[in-house]
């Protein structure tokens, strides 16, 4: 397995070092081979030299199996330049379409719901990744001055819906929950009634071959009430481009924060090159100090794994983490968490080995 490594800015490398070092275990546990390369894309590169993406990169990054991503976010670079240029720009040339993103409470963590535990939040967030509002599509009339107009304009393509539905059918029906496989559709259909109309009839042609998952639909705004009211409900939501933006960070709040949210941006076309990265930023703040939780990042390799090849090695990660949020650490938030971040990563490394 050859991975693309960008630690990226702040405690980005320090979460990234954690994240190898869990892959290193595992990979001498159960008997696989991978390499890295490791390229410095982000904020410090981008004030030192000017460049994002330099030439070829891409088709370099295209050359791996997988990228992992530590964080993007750098104080002295103005907000939106990295986000676009580096993690849109990378999405949209992999064609990395679909956005994975489980919402699921590790034990041990805490969840602003009351009553709630690691049974009832457990669900799967499949966004559409390269179409709706991120498309581009817009301009200004009149910029700067009084009568000034701004467009932004929302992309749906049948091709697009087509492929992200199938993707999150393929993966329900595969999904083993014992509560029973569930595809939730969120969407707008009552208002957007033009791109949200090819959106859900697509999503119904594609679950007519599907009989053995239920197809289930919610407004966004009905969905969000009930990610907090009842999450033990979902199995897997699939959802548009900027819809999926929003309430997975909702998600990411119930399941414990951002510092145990994980993500993955997936081309899962043949040969096609996907990218995972933990939730929670870069927090340049706590850089240097050792402290930053790395759970996220450990989190993210395992889904690396779990979509590259190695599944059983993915879930062997997963349990490990479980262990130690529920028997060692004391906080997930940085600094309180009882251990350094590398301390955190070495906890891991321990579990996998016991």
């Amino acid at each position: 397995m050859k991975i693309a490594v960008i630690p990226g800015d702040g405690t980005g490398p320090e979460v990234t070092r954690e994240a190898i070092k869990v892959l290193d275990t595992i990979s001498k546990l159960d008997g696989f081979a991978y390499e890295t390369n490791e390229f410095d894309f982000g904020g410090d590169r981008y004030l030192r030299t000017g460049e994002i993406l330099p030439d070829g990169s891409l088709d370099e990054l295209k050359a791996h199996d997988c990228i992992y991503l530590g964080a993007i976010g750098h104080p002295d670079v103005q907000p939106g330049i990295l986000e676009r240029k580096l993690l849109l720009e990378t999405r949209f040339a992999l064609d990395q379409y679909i956005n994975l993103r489980p919402v699921q409470l590790y034990p041990g963590v805490e969840t602003p719901l009351k009553d709630k535990g690691p049974d009832d939040i457990n669900f799967v967030v499949v966004r559409e990744n390269t179409e709706d509002l991120y498309a581009g599509i817009g301009g200004f009339l009149k910029k700067g001055t009084a009568d000034e107009v701004a467009t932004q304009t929302a992309i749906y393509t049948r091709k697009g819906c087509e492929r992200c539905f199938r993707w999150a059918f393929e993966y329900t029906r595969n999904r083993n929950n014992p509560k029973g496989k569930r595809l939730t559709l969120v969407a707008k259909t009552n208002v957007l009634t033009y791109g949200h109309d090819l959106v859900w009839r697509t999503f119904q042609e594609v679950a007519s071959e599907y009989s053995d998952v239920e197809a289930d639909y919610n407004h966004v705004d009905a969905c969000c009430m009930w990610m907090v009211k009842n999450p033990e409900y979902y199995d897997v939501i699939v959802t548009t481009n900027m819809f999926g933006d929003i309430i997975t960070d909702l998600g990411a709040m119930i399941q414990g924060g951002m510092g145990v949210a994980a993500g993955g941006n997936i081309n899962p076309d043949p040969g096609g090159c996907s990218m995972y990265e933990p939730m929670g930023g870069s927090a340049p703040k706590y850089t240097g100090q050792n402290v930053i939780n790395p759970i996220a990042a450990i989190s993210a390799m395992a889904m690396l794994l779990d979509q590259s090849g190695q599944p059983a090695s993915g879930a062997k990660v997963l349990e490990a983490i479980k262990l130690v949020t529920g028997t060692k650490m004391k906080s997930q938030n940085a600094g309180k968490m009882g251990y350094s971040t590398s301390e955190v990563g070495d906890l891991v490394c321990s579990a996998l080995s016991s």
